[in-house]
């Protein structure tokens, strides 16, 4: 295991530069993944990172531990917690991270699946609540159009928890090159919309569409829309956040599906 104690270090100054930016991040291909669950995620999906830092501190775990073991040793570097708290976006956090490649998987041909297109939705929270909300139904591809916030993004990455390595996550995609691909019916949330999503037929394949927080979904896939479905909301809110609406269309499609089979 190297040490590594100097700030002039090229390999520190390179990750205190993604540390602190998200578009040098995004121009990079590369990302940093803070902590014992989303290294497991990554290791166990993708195999050997680039590096792995680790600090003394992290060490006193048994977790840390068994993450190093499976890392190849030439890959690890300790790093004093004083230096390693320059580069952590986590609040008492555990003193390992790993930097890695971004997976970036060709667009597929043809979607036949349920999937998710993100339009647009520039906060970092939401994104990472989606992609868990995703993984956790069963999505397999989860698309990026303009204007949505970076998905391999620190802030994305640890709200998502580990959803980045249970489906396929695609960045800056067209509205018409996706549209002209798509083989299942898109469907968008609508507060003018003329059924409610309880009473709507899910049971098969579908691209979900979620807008902008204020905006709502782009022209181009209003267009699109072959679905467009109300979630009732009786305690007479105006709307939801994008990421529990998100939350409700998946588990309520899970649910009729799985009527649907029995």
């Amino acid at each position: 295991m190297k040490t590594l104690t100097s700030r002039d270090n090229p390999l520190y100054k390179r990750l205190k530069a993604l540390a602190g930016s998200t578009h040098q991040q995004r121009r990079s291909g590369q990302a940093l993944l803070e902590g014992f669950h989303l290294a497991r995620a990554y290791i166990e999906a993708a195999g050997q990172p680039q590096t792995c830092i680790v600090t003394e501190g992290a060490l006193r775990h048994d977790e840390a531990h068994d993450i190093i073991a499976r890392v190849d040793p030439q890959l690890v570097v300790m790093l004093p917690d004083a230096l390693f708290g320059q580069l952590s976006n986590v609040v008492n956090g555990v003193g390992l991270l790993l930097l890695v490649d971004r997976l970036a998987p060709e667009m597929p041909e043809h979607v036949t699946q349920t999937c998710v297109v993100l339009d647009g939705i520039q906060d970092a929270g939401n994104v990472g609540s989606i992609l868990r909300s995703a993984a956790a139904a069963g999505v397999q591809h989860v698309f990026c159009g303009s204007g949505t916030a970076y998905a391999w993004s620190s802030k994305v990455l640890r709200s998502g928890m580990g959803a980045h390595f249970l489906m396929q996550i695609h960045e800056d995609v067209e509205a018409s090159t996706l549209i002209e691909r798509l083989d299942v019916p898109v469907a968008i949330t609508d507060s003018h919309g003329s059924a409610a999503i309880y009473d709507s037929d899910l049971s098969g394949p579908l691209a979900w569409v979620f807008g902008n927080e204020g905006a709502g979904v782009s022209e181009a896939w209003r267009e699109a829309a072959a679905h467009r479905m109300t979630i009732p909301q009786p305690g007479g809110m105006e709307s939801l956040n994008v990421a529990a609406a998100a939350a409700v269309c998946l588990f309520e499609q899970c649910r009729q599906q799985r009527r649907h089979r029995e």
